[in-house]
């Protein structure tokens, strides 16, 4: 019994330094990495004229309350005319949404209506090859860009290995008006900044990024993460490059409640773990650093979950253990270390009476922050285990929609407004032809 007591300890401890590497240890880590062997990747000074042309796909399931103002932001883009084209792909839309697209025909917006409904992978499958362009950006209809969003990313086509581009997608308050990018928003930013200056960014944001369309490359219909596993297996086939662009802008309202938030967590979490088969692949270390990115960025946070269901199982059975050997020290650690957990889940059960001010309460919260993301995951798992998570998503609902819902509610800001006062850095607009 003793040298199970041993084992359990040991074996805890590993737990704890495991949790603390994956997300203390390695953003630490690739940020020397990325000083060290990186480099911050620069656009390419491109004339106007130079410009490749752009198809800017967009798929949407009953989108009607959202997708005038979506097309009208499209519309709003700047780019020169008769190099730029936009595509609603209507993914089995029962409301207006055909009806409402149709009317900007005119304008020259095409629309793919799809019948049946079958998932945003399986849509994007389809319609990527009825694009005109030489470059496909993609974006979502909940998503507003800024206006010089699309030409800050066709700009890094001009170099031939770059394959994907992935944009800035900013979070955004419909009542307050302001950008809320939380810490974790901000956190998985900085990590695409390091990864990128190794050239070894995974995947993009669904929201805004853009592919080389002669390197794309058809996804499993059934994909749950497509704006994951779409860049990757480009990247894969075709050796190129995916890079960060924090000046190619987008705005996104935030979830309207937290169980739409953890809806959308458990959807990426089960797709993630399906994207393991499909790019299996990345566990080879030919792929140099992206192996490395997609090891400990990745495959270890989807682990993490069953790190921390393992830790608390072992530490409450170490406890009555540690009794029965009847050594103090052992005692005293099993006790600590379950008491550690069951206090952190305590707190995190107890965010939502945490207030806001002062400031520095919101540190208080940052243990649901991490349970419910890890939960998410965990869920996330069983559901793909169980073949429970379907191709096509669970549409949220809208500021817009609920605006018209209580019209006294006057104090809402559009997502569109806010993308257009969000400042770009001094050398947003390098090398970019106007």
């Amino acid at each position: 019994m003793l040298l199970i007591c041993t084992i359990l300890l040991y074996s805890l401890v590993l737990a704890a330094i495991a949790v603390a590497y994956i997300y203390f240890g390695y953003p630490i880590l690739i940020y020397i990495l990325s000083r060290l062997f990186g480099r911050r990747p620069h656009r390419p000074a491109v004339d106007c004229d130079d410009l490749p042309t752009v198809s800017l796909l967009i798929a949407a399931h009953n989108e009607s309350a959202e997708i005038r103002k979506r097309i009208e932001n499209c519309l709003g883009i700047d780019y020169p005319e008769g190099k730029f084209e936009v595509i609603i792909a209507s993914d089995g839309s029962t409301d207006e949404t055909n009806s409402l697209v149709e009317d900007y025909a005119p304008a020259g917006v095409r629309l793919l209506p799809f019948r049946e409904r079958r998932g945003k992978s399986a849509v994007l499958n389809d319609s990527i090859p009825m694009t005109r362009g030489e470059i496909v950006v993609f974006s979502d209809a909940n998503t507003h860009m800024h206006p010089q969003s699309v030409r800050q990313l066709a700009a890094w086509f001009a170099e031939r290995d770059t394959g994907v581009v992935c944009g800035r997608l900013v979070l955004t308050d419909p009542v307050a008006g302001r950008n809320v990018d939380g810490l974790y928003w901000k956190y998985e930013t900085f990590l695409k900044k390091c990864e990128s200056r190794l050239g070894a960014l995974l995947g993009s944001n669904g929201g805004i990024y853009a592919i080389r369309k002669s390197i794309f490359a058809q996804i499993p219909d059934n994909t749950l993460v497509d704006d994951f596993v779409l860049p990757l297996l480009a990247a894969e086939r075709s050796g190129c490059r995916i890079v960060y662009d924090r000046d190619a802008v987008a705005c996104e309202e935030t979830p309207d409640s937290m169980t739409s938030e953890f809806h959308r967590r458990v959807r990426i979490g089960a797709g993630g773990f399906q994207s393991i088969g499909i790019l299996r692949s990345l566990f080879h270390p030919r792929n140099g650093w992206r192996t490395f990115t997609f090891v400990n960025h990745k495959f270890l946070r989807w682990v993490c979950p069953f790190i921390m269901i393992y830790a608390l199982l072992a530490s409450a059975f170490l406890v009555p253990l540690s009794f029965a050997v009847g050594g103090d020290g052992e005692q005293m650690l099993a006790v600590a270390a379950f008491g550690l957990q069951i206090g952190f889940y305590a707190l995190a059960l107890g965010a939502g009476f945490i207030p806001n001010r002062p400031r520095f309460m919101k540190v208080f919260r940052l243990p649901a922050m991490f349970t419910v993301m890890n939960a998410a995951l965990a869920w996330g798992f069983v559901r793909w285990l169980r073949g429970r998570q379907r191709s096509t998503w669970r549409r949220t609902v809208r500021a817009s929609e609920l605006a018209m819902d209580s019209p006294s509610d006057t104090g809402r800001h559009s997502a569109a407004e806010i993308t257009s006062r969000i400042p770009l850095s001094d050398d947003a607009m390098t090398g970019v032809g106007s």
